[in-house]
């Protein structure tokens, strides 16, 4: 327990995972000072916190003015941010005009590895975002639902190698697979979408591999499935989802795995070799 409430600055992006970092900080002693996006952070953010600052997408200045303000010297990135949305309505302010034009891609590791930086110009370390949730890390092995065939455990590693190629494009993190046939790739549409693509064009029994880019920082934008992922899959018909193992935070861990193995899908966690 954190005796003397030190702070923890927390850049909150979009679904259930900044929600649960800060519960699980201030659970552990830490005061949580949020700086969340409009349009993209949950509402309920503001229950869950210390502080709360609410800013634009781009706004770094008010990003960090706020966090000086409130005395951050560690802060994590939890949450991502819809890329779609950005293609829309990414109003940058003068700091991060300038750090787009230092940028030779928008890729998200370039973006958020910038914006690390630029917290770290001011003296405020950027800590890995799986702070105090080690324990909600997917581990290997059969997880939830009926043991798979040989045949979906061809699918699970063929999809294995699949996913990790396209991930150093930073293209995504899930692909859908049947019978050693890719049916969908996830791109900026996200995961749910690719998963219900995928699973369509699968026709039932498909087989779905979620695992983190080669190299991948964990810092931030670290792979993450939830109850809204089960449903998902279950709508989908897809029969499997593999996840990878030590690199994949499972939110609502147990409710995530009673609900797969009730619906009939299984779950497994699976290592990736010399990643």
């Amino acid at each position: 327990m954190n005796q003397h409430r030190e702070t923890i600055g927390l850049i909150a992006g979009n679904g259930s995972f900044p929600l649960l970092f800060a519960r699980t900080a201030r659970a552990e002693g830490w005061r949580v000072a949020a700086v969340a996006h409009e349009g993209e952070s949950e509402a309920e953010i503001a229950a869950v916190v210390d502080s709360l600052l609410w800013i634009k997408v781009g706004e770094l200045d008010k990003l960090l003015d706020g966090f000086r303000a409130e005395g951050v010297s560690r802060a994590v990135m939890a949450g991502g941010i819809n890329k779609a949305s950005l293609m829309r309505g990414f109003a940058p302010d003068a700091r991060g005009q300038r750090l787009l034009a230092r940028l030779t891609q928008w890729s998200d590791d370039a973006l958020l590895r910038g914006v690390a930086a630029e917290l770290e110009g001011e003296g405020i370390e950027v800590v890995e975002s799986t702070l105090f949730l080690e324990s909600i890390l997917t581990r290997e092995g059969a997880l939830a639902g009926a043991e798979l065939s040989e045949a979906q455990w061809r699918d699970v590693r063929y999809g294995l190698a699949v996913a990790k190629s396209v991930g150093r494009f930073d293209v995504g993190q899930t692909v859908v697979i049947k019978a050693g046939m890719v049916l969908a790739v996830e791109a900026i549409e996200g995961t749910d979408a690719a998963l219900r693509r995928g699973g369509a064009l699968g026709c039932g029994g498909a087989v779905a591999v979620k695992v983190s880019k080669p190299g991948q920082d964990l810092r931030f934008d670290v792979p993450a499935v939830g109850l809204d992922t089960v449903r998902t899959c279950l709508e989908s018909g897809i029969d499997v989802l593999a996840l990878e193992a030590g690199r994949t935070l499972m939110l609502q861990r147990e409710e995530f795995l009673r609900a797969a193995g009730a619906g009939g899908l299984s779950v497994v966690g699976v290592s990736a070799r010399g990643d």
